[in-house]
């Protein structure tokens, strides 16, 4: 994957244009998601995920900070996609046989 560096020391971005902590496979709207749905601070995402370092977490939320419009953009484009698929896909045989007995 080629990743191109940005101003912010710990992000990079992909060749689709999708900004990445360097060195890792973690999306920088994965912690802003995170940071919004659960109210966590950056030091709660640190214990959340001890391999990232608070240098890399505030570089993420700092290129958030500057691009909130193009990644609130992406976060809605990613939830309308996934409710979309939800609602597209037909029910697992499982989910199948537990609606069938009740347990669903």
């Amino acid at each position: 994957m080629a990743l191109t560096d940005t101003q912010y020391e710990h992000v990079s971005v992909d060749e689709n244009g999708v900004p990445f902590i360097s060195g890792t496979t973690v999306k920088v709207v994965e912690l802003v998601v995170e940071k919004t749905a659960y109210g966590w601070s950056p030091e709660e995402i640190h214990l959340q995920h001890p391999y990232l370092t608070l240098g890399q977490i505030y570089s993420a939320l700092a290129y958030y900070s500057d691009h909130a419009k193009e990644l609130d953009a992406d976060i809605e484009r990613r939830l309308k996609s996934a409710e979309a698929a939800k609602y597209s896909s037909e029910a697992s045989p499982l989910a199948t046989r537990l609606k069938s007995k009740g347990l669903l």
